[in-house]
């Protein structure tokens, strides 16, 4: 894996406007060729007829803040009406079978705590009371002041089903004007891989030793699985894309599997089935995401080379940042 230090202000705390005109490196892996370009211009970069496939999961308000941000609520799971999973801030404010009271209507009940630090909570009230509306919020990665003006901003164009943590950032790139652009020229087949937390999660030695990561539910519509079937070329809009397409591929039958839980770990090695191009942003040190990268890639000293380039020449880094097409 790949160690590198990035300065702060390549890291974005805002997507550029309008949302295609964001930077894009293009690497061709046959030729090792680097080209730098906008990301406007990527259907002159896009092999002929391939088949672009897009993460359409929608990002959840799941980061809950009270008390001008003391207090924070990151909800990972809705068991029941009024009981959740969530990840919470300060944690001795939520002690064991002790109740957390918020204002005159709103009380936290802590049920349980796990060997990870995840509460169960029960709320006073439904979970879908409107009055907790003005207290959820989108859920900006760590390394981005939280600004809910940037809410609709951490939304891809085309997100539809409900349930990511994160967004699938190197969608993040696309306008509407654009994708109708592609359309003219390329088939679009939508997937859905909910995002979860471990995506910004640094690895474990257990995710090496049983080469497995965290689990995230994905699903393929019939009417996208034939598209995708019948695609003689396929770019995978972002590392999401391509964990689905790659945990539907078993044995000798491609996309057998068209929903599920998968916790697949692509690593250096792997060898892809399903995904010939890949578009992705700048990845954190020390992620899947990366190592992901890194294995379509195919070299690790490629990969360096890449990245050192994007450094050297000012890319912007992570969700907001720019992107790169590995052909």
């Amino acid at each position: 894996m790949i160690n590198f230090n990035v300065p702060s202000e390549l890291i974005s705390q805002e997507p550029v406007n309008p949302r295609d005109s964001a930077r894009l490196l293009v690497y061709d892996r046959q030729t090792r060729q680097i080209t730098d370009a906008i990301f406007r211009d990527l259907i002159k970069f896009l092999p002929q007829q391939s088949t672009l496939a897009i993460n359409n999961s929608k990002v959840e308000n799941c980061r809950w803040l009270f008390n001008d941000s003391k207090i924070e609520i990151f909800v990972i799971e809705k068991l029941d009406t009024n009981t959740i999973r969530a990840l919470v801030k300060p944690g001795k404010k939520f002690k064991l079978e002790k109740q957390l009271k918020i204002n005159e209507w709103l009380t936290f009940h802590t049920v349980s705590i796990d060997k990870e630090g995840i509460r169960t909570l029960k709320l006073s009230v439904n979970h879908d009371d409107k009055r907790l509306k003005k207290f959820e919020h989108v859920p900006l990665p760590p390394y981005i002041t939280q600004n809910d003006k940037l809410a609709n901003e951490y939304q891809t164009v085309y997100a539809k089903p409900l349930g990511s943590k994160a967004a699938p950032t190197a969608g993040l790139h696309f306008t509407d004007k654009l994708l109708n652009e592609i359309k003219k020229h390329h088939e679009l087949a939508e997937v859905t891989l909910h995002v979860g937390l471990g995506t910004f999660g640094s690895l474990t030695e257990e995710n090496f030793n049983t080469g497995k990561l965290h689990e995230e539910y994905f699903s393929i519509k019939e009417k996208e699985l034939k598209k995708l079937k019948n695609a003689n070329h396929i770019t995978a809009v972002g590392t999401t894309t391509a964990r689905t397409l790659e945990s539907t591929v078993q044995g000798p039958s491609l996309y057998r599997n068209v929903s599920g839980f998968t916790d697949i770990f692509i690593q250096p090695g792997y060898e892809f089935k399903a995904v010939d191009s890949l578009i992705t942003n700048f990845h954190l040190p020390g992620t899947s995401l990366l190592l992901m990268v890194e294995a379509f890639i195919g070299s690790k000293l490629e990969m360096q080379k890449i990245y050192n380039h994007a450094l050297k020449n000012s890319y912007r880094f992570y969700s907001f940042g720019d992107a790169m097409l590995v052909l």
